[in-house]
């Protein structure tokens, strides 16, 4: 896999061949290039396994992964996959495993450190049969990923050229980052997953798209929630795979716009006014934030109701998309009712995300037969640089920015 199978278009990042969304040899590079290269994949929160022995199971793209606390309280990621058959070793989502690992095929056991430290029968039984005497155990632990934390949240990388886990979010986006989740100890509020059928990189562009959301979500326009004349804007990272879009919608108000909850339609209500309560808890006005580091992590602010999103490839034409809800500890009951009730607004069924979770494969099934054509990414011009416009697609050229160097696109 020296080079791309195809050539990129002309046009740079305001063209995207259709064939990067269905052809199997791309999918087999990106899992090398991209989530086994010199990137850093989410894979938890570092609430999700508080105790010595807690782990968690996830992904590295495709790759099965098991994240576990250590006894000194440090946090190991391990390739989920035993050294001796290949079978899954944690086969739950998340549990104790007390001071070891045990593959439950041929109970292979490893430390928490993923080093092999015990086969059974490996003298054999009566003198016969065993593993051979210079088998070293040192040479087949589980392999181990780099892992990094910032703000509460663990990432992993299988490269050892990829650059310091702080440098790859780069300092913009991480400020954008410590916006909502600095200095609080993270809560884990729910979950839920749901499969998409489109390839990943379609969801990853919609988080990224800053303006679709007054287009494609009628409940938005319906009740008048969101308006791209209220202020924001988008920051991008240099490299241009890292993006956080705000909305400061209370300008609206300021401005003698803003309608509260009456529906732009007469005849539509909310029997129940009380899940657009909001309380201004980051002292900046912004009441949607998206942010997104590269590949494949999102973080949500949508008024309270913070998320953090996971996109998971599983082939060329599915994706899991796994949400993590969550508030703080400090948080008071009310403003954990407050973040729970809001949580209607996004997630698989959510109020606004729902049409989120099929608009992928609306175009998944509409560029079959034309993977010679390409995607038109050109509204706010063909840079990928911050702006103070969200009617803009620069978020989502500079997606691809990156994703056309790591890949090794000519010209990238």
């Amino acid at each position: 896999m020296d080079a791309p199978g195809f050539a990129w278009p002309e046009g740079g990042n305001t063209r995207v061949p259709y064939r990067v969304y269905t052809d199997a040899e791309n999918h087999e590079r990106e899992k090398q290039r991209i989530f086994a290269g010199p990137s850093w994949g989410f894979l938890c929160a570092s609430a999700e396994i508080p105790n010595a022995g807690d782990y968690k199971t996830t992904f590295l793209g495709e790759v099965p992964i098991v994240v576990v606390r250590r006894r000194d309280g440090g946090v190991n990621a391990l390739v989920n996959r035993c050294t001796h058959r290949g079978s899954l070793v944690a086969l739950k989502s998340q549990g104790n495993t007390g001071n070891s690992l045990t593959c439950v095929y041929h109970s292979w056991a490893f430390d928490l450190d993923g080093n092999l430290t015990g086969i059974p029968f490996r003298r054999g039984l009566e003198g016969k049969g065993g593993m051979p005497a210079e088998f070293d155990l040192k040479q087949h632990g589980l392999k181990r990923l780099r892992v990094g934390e910032v703000c509460g949240l663990v990432f992993g990388t299988l490269a050892a050229d990829a650059p310091p886990l702080e440098e790859h979010i780069g300092p913009l986006i991480g400020d954008r980052l410590a916006r909502v989740l600095g200095g609080r100890k993270l809560k884990v509020l729910g979950t839920a997953s749901q499969y998409l059928h489109n390839n990943w990189k379609l969801y990853v562009e919609n988080v990224k798209d800053t303006y679709h959301a007054s287009l494609l979500h009628t409940f938005f326009s319906t009740f008048k929630i969101l308006r791209l004349t209220a202020g924001g804007g988008i920051h991008v990272s240099e490299q241009g795979g890292n993006h956080a879009s705000y909305s400061l919608n209370k300008q609206d108000k300021d401005k003698g716009e803003y309608d509260g909850l009456r529906s732009a339609k007469d005849d539509f209500r909310l029997k129940d006014a009380s899940i657009f309560e909001e309380k201004d808890e980051f002292g900046d006005g912004i009441t949607v934030q998206l942010l997104s580091v590269f590949p494949n992590f999102i973080l949500q602010q949508v008024h309270n109701c913070l998320a953090l999103r996971q996109v998971l490839p599983k082939g060329v034409n599915e994706t899991e998309l796994l949400w993590t809800y969550i508030g703080f500890e400090d948080d008071d009951a009310a403003m954990q009712r407050l973040r729970l009730k809001q949580a209607n607004l996004v997630g698989p069924a959510g109020y606004v995300s729902m049409e989120d979770g099929c608009v992928g494969g609306f175009v998944q099934r509409a560029i079959v037969g034309s993977e010679a054509d390409d995607s038109v990414i050109e509204m706010g011009g063909a840079s990928h640089a911050s702006t103070d416009s969200r009617v803009s697609e620069a978020s989502v050229r500079g997606f691809w920015q990156q994703y056309r160097t790591q890949m090794g696109f000519a010209g990238a």
